[in-house]
């Protein structure tokens, strides 16, 4: 016998048909011989519906009152589903969030929750009854106690939340898909559907914009450790397991607020290779690349900058018994990327940098608080500490620093974050984690075919980021940390960042251009709040662009295989796809193109790394 938590999505209720369809499948789960917690979204359009409703009333409707307007339509289905199973002869009784004990934050349309009060839920269970809640929603811990709403994927974060706090043996989402496919099937139909993922690797996929998890739930899966599976709603098939490694010991208080980084990491075995100034067109990165794995180079971050003019910067790290190797295949490929008309120009100038250290910090946590990296920024410039290059990822953000800086960078994030840190023994130590994992995993679940061995599992696109360009930053300690820590104060979460590697020396002042990319609806508010205090802090122009995509391919598996990103940058070539940035953490690589060509490098993508299987999804309307 078992304790599940199963969750069903907007569509998956969508009907009374489809409510009684799954009121069948939920007594046949209870029959059994399983104990059975339900958590529920509104029904088909229904949120939609009730934003619209209210943006007829007000152009800027009050936070608080939107809560208690959208978290109507989830009250609705968890009566309709629990009049169903009692028509079935199933005890059942539908709870919202507040009566089934969600307590979160007071803030409105985006609350996470602290903690779970849960001897009335257990009673009910312990009566035999499925208790279907409501998920997206839960009651302030203020006096006042405030209906809130946990914001976007709201019912998927409730339902792993409660699957925490009862200790179930797994969580089952259940939706239109038949569970976690390679790409989104409705721009590659011939997507294929994987067996399992580590929660790493979803954390990152959800992420970039599959929309099948949202990154909170996952987040909380792999920091309580809780079994996840996504199924179909339409079949019996076994769907896509989401692995996690055996986590630290956690609190259930403050459940989604509590310590973002659960490590310090740092890795002196460090060179930077950078070619200066190389032309902005397709097949650049490619080239270089593609000559870097015929050498058999393992890189480990790499960056392509904003371009200046018609060039671009790119910069790699390698560890440094490689270096030579490395610096010998930079300096061969160089002159090709040359302009032919003027092969002794300063183009693709390489610079190589010994004496450096990559410093990290670590955790699941991390996921859409602005703060997180701010803070890591602020730190190290308290600390006196510049940094060279930055590397973010949904679960790591890695600064590069000068190697004599690096016992003053870990023990001040050490102190800062309150965890202990650990040295990062090899480029490896995340994909060796999440390899742990799968096997564990495969030894409990010895029946489920094995995960995904590709070194790519997935190929994600997002087509809601703008890029923010700020123009000549002093290269100072301390720089990073004033413009993100503005961006942290206004809730606005940054993804990719890259600093220029060219430093050009403006009235005796070294400075840099750094940019970094935002969600679209943040970037005219990001950019007007970076120009108010540009000539303060002195900066040059702070330049929006809307008009991108990013494409990424995500894996465990691409560690130590050099051809995986010149496939990815091959692929893009091929097409005449120009790649605007580049940016990578270790198990991610991720492209910034032009908006118009997304979809298109999606594809192209998809199909370099044959990630596609034999059989079409039909997603249903």
């Amino acid at each position: 016998m078992a304790l599940i938590v199963q969750k069903f999505g907007g569509t998956s209720v969508g009907s009374v048909e489809r409510i009684q369809a799954v009121a069948q499948r939920v007594c046949k789960t209870v029959q059994a011989g399983n104990s059975l917690v339900v958590v529920v979204s509104a029904m088909g359009k229904t949120t939609d519906g009730l934003v619209k409703l209210a943006s007829q009333i007000s152009q800027n409707p009050n936070r608080r009152e939107m809560d208690m307007l959208l978290s109507t339509g989830e009250q609705v289905t968890i009566a309709l589903l629990s009049m169903a199973l009692q028509e079935l002869g199933q005890p059942a009784i539908s709870m919202t969030g507040a009566q089934v004990g969600i307590v979160t934050e007071a803030e409105h349309t985006r609350a996470r929750i602290l903690h779970i009060e849960t001897d009335r839920l257990l009673r009910h269970i312990n009566q035999g009854k499925v208790v279907v809640v409501a998920g997206f929603q839960g009651i302030s811990s203020t006096g006042e106690l405030e209906i809130t709403t946990l914001g976007r994927g709201g019912s998927d974060t409730s339902a792993v939340a409660l699957a925490a706090a009862i200790q179930a043996d797994f969580c089952e989402i259940y939706t239109d898909v038949p569970g976690i496919l390679t790409t989104d099937p409705r721009l590659v139909p011939e997507a294929q559907l994987m067996d399992a993922i580590t929660c790493n690797e979803m954390l990152e996929l959800a992420s970039l914009g599959a929309k099948v998890l949202h990154p909170r739930s996952v987040e909380i899966a792999r920091n309580y450790g809780v079994p996840l599976v996504v199924r179909s709603s339409w079949t019996e098939d076994p769907g896509t397991w989401v692995t996690s490694r055996k986590p630290q010991e956690r609190s259930l208080v403050n459940l989604e607020i509590a310590r973002p980084v659960d490590a310090v990491e740092f890795d002196t075995n460090q060179a930077k290779v950078a070619l200066l100034r190389v032309p902005d067109k397709p097949g650049v990165a490619a080239k270089l690349f593609g000559e870097i794995a015929r050498q058999n180079v393992d890189v480990d971050l790499i960056i392509q900058s904003i371009h200046e003019g018609n060039s671009n910067d790119i910069a790699f790290t390698v560890t440094t018994p490689i270096l030579k190797r490395a610096e010998a295949v930079a300096s061969a490929i160089a002159p090709a990327l040359r302009n032919p008309s003027n092969p002794k120009s300063d183009e693709a100038e390489v610079m190589i940098e010994q004496d450096i250290a990559k410093v990290s910090i670590s955790g699941a946590g991390m996921i859409g608080r602005p703060g997180v990296a701010a803070k890591m920024f602020a730190t190290l410039a308290a600390a006196g500490v510049n940094i060279q290059m930055i590397s973010t990822s949904e679960v790591k953000v890695s600064c590069v620093v000068d190697a004599a800086d690096c016992d003053r960078a870990v023990t001040a994030l050490s102190k800062a974050f309150e965890v202990a840190a650990g040295e990062q023994g090899s480029r490896g130590a995340e994909a060796q984690r999440s390899r742990g994992a799968e096997q564990i995993f495969n030894t409990q679940h010895s029946a489920l075919s094995t995960p995904h061995s590709r070194p790519v599992c997935g190929v994600a696109l997002d087509m809601n980021q703008a890029r923010l360009a700020i123009r000549q930053v002093p290269d100072k300690a301390g720089m990073a940390a004033k413009l993100f820590g503005i961006l942290a104060q206004h809730n606005i979460s940054v993804d990719m960042i890259i600093q220029s590697q060219r430093c050009r020396l403006i009235n005796g002042v070294p400075k840099r251009d750094i940019a970094f990319t935002v969600p679209r609806m943040d970037g005219e508010t990001a950019q007007k709040l970076l120009t108010q205090v540009a000539a303060e802090l002195g900066w040059g122009e702070v330049v929006l662009d809307s008009a991108i995509a990013k494409v990424s391919i995500v894996g465990a598996g691409m560690v130590g295989q050099p051809g995986i990103a010149s496939k990815m940058f091959e692929a893009l070539a091929q097409h005449q796809i120009n790649i605007q940035m580049i940016a990578t953490s270790e198990i991610k690589i991720s492209c910034v193109v032009a908006q118009e060509q997304g979809v298109k490098a999606l594809q192209v993508i998809h199909a370099a790394f044959d990630l596609a299987g034999s059989e079409k999804f039909v997603v249903p309307a």
